[in-house]
């Protein structure tokens, strides 16, 4: 398999995005559509990542702040940027794909620890989630709880599962241990 290489999403990328996201996502009714997608990245480009290789594109992450226990619809556009009050809180990763070539290892788990240091770096003292497709299990294995008890949007189907997890400061991090902590549990 191929080195792959983490970079921030640009414009030239979304065809491939779309492209990828209809191929996970269609056949379940998941789909987003474009304007949708690329309304999660305007509402907070510097948290959108490319996952690439020598042989092109390999997978991306789309995450923006959103309150603790809330989530976007996938039936809705965002509305501009994400407001200054929902920064720093928590760090939702909506939508994480890999393309078909690059399945099977770890790449999603390369992507989300990135968006992780990135989290931590900004400050933000969660990460959330809603796992689909029955993969909960998975990120459960990453630090992520299954919170059943919070309603999603319908237009997530009846099998999704929102998850969170606290982020921790870095080792390097002089940060208090006794000061506050991201309560998901």
């Amino acid at each position: 398999m191929s080195e792959y290489h983490i970079r921030l999403l640009q414009e030239e990328d979304w065809d491939e995005v779309v492209a990828l996201e209809e191929r996970a996502y269609a056949a379940s009714g998941l789909s987003e559509g474009r304007e949708a997608l690329r309304s999660r990245h305007r509402a907070s480009p510097s948290t959108c990542f490319v996952l690439e290789d020598a042989d092109g594109f390999g997978g991306y992450l789309l995450a923006l702040p959103y309150p603790l226990f809330r989530c976007p619809d996938l039936s809705l556009a965002e509305e501009g940027a994400v407001q200054e009050s929902n920064r720093g809180s928590n760090l939702h990763a909506h939508d994480l794909v890999i393309a078909e070539r690059g399945r099977g290892g770890d790449l999603a788990r390369r992507l989300l620890r990135h968006l992780e240091e990135t989290g931590r770096a900004a400050g933000y003292r969660t990460l959330s989630m809603v796992a689909v497709h029955r993969s909960q299990v998975l990120w459960s294995r990453l630090g992520y709880r299954a919170r059943p008890e919070i309603g999603l949007p319908a237009s997530y189907g009846a099998e999704a599962v929102y998850m969170a997890k606290p982020l921790e400061p870095a080792a390097t991090d002089p940060a208090p241990t006794s000061g506050p902590r991201a309560e998901v549990g």
